[in-house]
This record gives structure tokens, sequence and C-alpha cells, in this order.
């Protein structure tokens, strides 16, 4: 693909272009913890989006996107939300130049296999590849997480999707084979290997299409918020869900409504998972550690409200196998993909048994992608 996207800019762009390789992420568990200021376990993965960049000495950009066979230009005196892929590209240049780091003119040709709609985080990928592509034109020396903040802000500002994070820390810091417990209050993190070659990890994409723009993102934002006015009032302290305990929860129980109460059970419990989570890491107990990625499924499902029937089939199914060490549903929900752990000798059957299954109560098959960790984004000079 990094060949393909190459050759395809000098036959449109006639010149060398500068090649950046931009992976998509998973997120192991720590879902919905992010934009609470709690933990998260992200990976970057072997799917991915690819650029080929160079300047053009003019002051416009002109995109040409492999997945739609589209070119779109825009000038950057008038760089402004947009529908479209487009949007992605120009909320990043915008956020340059509101930065003061001076922007001209550029070709670029964009290329990947990231699956759109399947919570992989195709959006942050696009977002950290080129403004790692920019700093490496135009010698911002920005650092990695001045790049993922510069990214979330622009997928506020633009696309209007109030993400955390995670997606642009995981993909611009990722390692292979390690996962990252991200503090998403300090900005601190860890890694811890994530190494067992008896397990694959395996992606079941629902085929449920969701989109993150979508009000219920916000809406379980504003939620949390709710319910942290409630504690604050009581604990002024506790500024985010980060700082709430179950205790504190219960306190306020009586003044919120139940869908409240629960967004918030829900969040202040999987913070608690993480770090759980990465204690087992540690120890080498894949096996409780995915039970803790099941507990994460049932409390996205039934407490935060953020599955889909095809998602819960999907984990039902997992459950049944003696092959999985554990599964749930992965990213902002409402569609996209499971994330399973399955033995590496087994992950075969299990997908010709998932594949089937689906079929049979949807009438659909499954995508299924098996992946591996990689490091985050790569600059090819």
């Amino acid at each position: 693909m990094i060949q393909q996207t190459r050759e395809k800019f000098i036959t449109l762009f006639g010149k060398e272009p500068l090649m950046v390789i931009s992976p998509g992420r998973i997120n192991l568990i720590g879902e919905h913890t992010d934009y609470n200021n709690g933990f998260v376990l992200p990976a970057a993965i072997d799917k991915k989006i690819v650029y080929a960049v160079a300047l053009n000495n003019t002051q416009q950009c002109n995109a040409h996107a492999v997945f739609t066979n589209e070119t779109v230009s825009f000038d950057l005196g008038q760089v402004q939300p947009t529908p479209g892929w487009i949007n992605y590209l120009m909320g990043v240049v915008y956020q340059l130049q509101q930065g003061g780091h001076p922007v001209t003119g550029f070709d670029c040709v964009v290329a990947g296999d990231i699956p759109v709609g399947a919570g992989l985080s195709s959006s942050a990928a696009v977002e950290g590849g080129l403004v790692a592509a920019l700093d490496s034109i135009f010698g911002y020396n920005l650092s990695r997480m001045d790049m993922a903040l510069l990214g979330q802000r622009a997928e506020h500002t633009f696309p209007g999707v109030k993400c955390g994070i995670m997606d642009q820390f995981a993909n611009l810091h990722g390692k292979k084979d390690q996962v990252i417990r991200l503090d998403c209050r300090s900005l601190e993190y860890e890694y811890f290997p994530f190494n067992f070659p008896a397990y694959k990890i395996v992606l079941c994409n629902s085929m449920v299409h969701h989109s993150l723009a979508s009000s219920e993102y916000n809406v379980r934002r504003q939620q949390c918020e709710e319910g942290v006015a409630a504690i604050s009032a009581l604990h002024p302290e506790v500024a985010s869900l980060r700082d709430a305990t179950p205790a504190m929860l219960e306190e306020v129980r009586v003044q919120l409504s139940q869908i409240v109460y629960n967004r918030c059970k829900y969040v202040i419990e999987e913070i608690q998972r993480v770090q759980d989570a990465t204690h087992l890491l540690k120890k080498g107990d894949l096996q409780q550690f995915g039970q803790l990625m099941y507990a994460t499924h049932e409390g996205l499902s039934r407490l935060y409200e953020v599955s889909c029937p095809e998602l819960d089939f999907l984990v039902s199914l997992a459950k049944e196998r003696p092959e999985v060490a554990g599964a749930r549903v992965m990213g902002g929900g409402f569609g996209g993909c499971t994330i399973n752990l399955v033995k590496q000798d087994q992950v075969d059957d299990f997908i010709s048994f998932i594949r089937s299954r689906y079929q049979e109560q949807y009438g659909k098959e499954p995508e299924v992608y098996v992946t591996t960790i990689q490091d985050g984004v790569s600059v090819i000079d």
C-alpha cells in the first residue's frame, strides 16, 4: 500500500513525496473513561492510513483520497468546517494556523485499510498522519503529545466530536507489542508488554456503522458532567468522575435520574478496571484480564447503553467459546467491532463459527480482522 500510494502521488502531482504511516488503534479496556479524566489501555495496530505529501508553492491544499477516488482542494486563507473526509485534514491545518505554525500549500494522497465506522479510530489516524507529515516538512518540532493534543482539538472544532485524548495519543505513541496505560488527566503514561504468543487479537465487525459525531456521544459526556456536579456539591475536591468513589455516587443517588446514576456507575467502575487490568498483565494472567473485558461489555451495554443487539450477540457468541479469554464492544459504541482474545491455534474455527452464526441471525456476514500491536505514526524519509 505504501508503494502504491507513492506511485499514485507521483502520477497525480509529478514529484517525490514524503511518506507517513499512521495506524489505527485498539483499546483493550477503559472505554468512555478518557473524557472523564480516567485511565485507558490502548495500542496502535497494523491497520493504517498512509499519506504521501509534498509542498506545491501555492496557498492551495490538494488532497486525493484513494478510498473515494476523489480530489478535493481548499484555500489556506479560507479554512472552515466542510462536510466529508476533508474536514479532518482541514481541522488539522486550522489548528496549526491557530497555534502560530505557518502552513503553505501542499499536495497529498491519502490511502488506508482501516475500516471506517468499525471503532478503530480512522479519524485520529487521518489527523495524526497529517500533523506528523507537516511537522516533518515545516520543522515545527512538535512533541508527540503536542501532535496528539492538536489532533484532539481538530476533532473538537471541525467534525464537532468532543472526544477524549485516547485515540490521538495511541496513534502517535504506540509501540510494537506494548499497550499503554494513559492517565487522561495528567497525561502520564506507562507501557506494559502484551506478549501472549498463544493468543491473537481478533476484531469482529458488526457491520453496523456508527458516527461518533452523533448526538449520543456528546449526551453521554453531559450526563457524566451532571453526576460530577451533584457529587462536587458535597465533595468540592471532585472535578471529574476520576475523583469520585462508589460511596460518593451513592450519597447523591436520590438527586440523580436513574440514567445519570447508571452512566456514572459504569465510568467509576471502569476506571478501576483499567488499574486492575494492568496488574493482571504484569502477572501474565490473561484469563482474569479477559473476565474484566466481559465486565466492561456488560457495563457498556446495560449501564452506559452504547452497545446494540448485534454487538451483544457477538459477545455472547464469544462467551460460548473456551478458546476466547475475553471479549467486549470496542470504541465509542453504537456499532463497530468487538475485540476478542482468541487462542492462536483456534482462530480459524472461531472466525468460521462467528461468521456462520451471525449470518444466521442477521443475514449478513461480519468482517473479521486478525490484528497485531504495532508502532505509532512513522515518517519515511
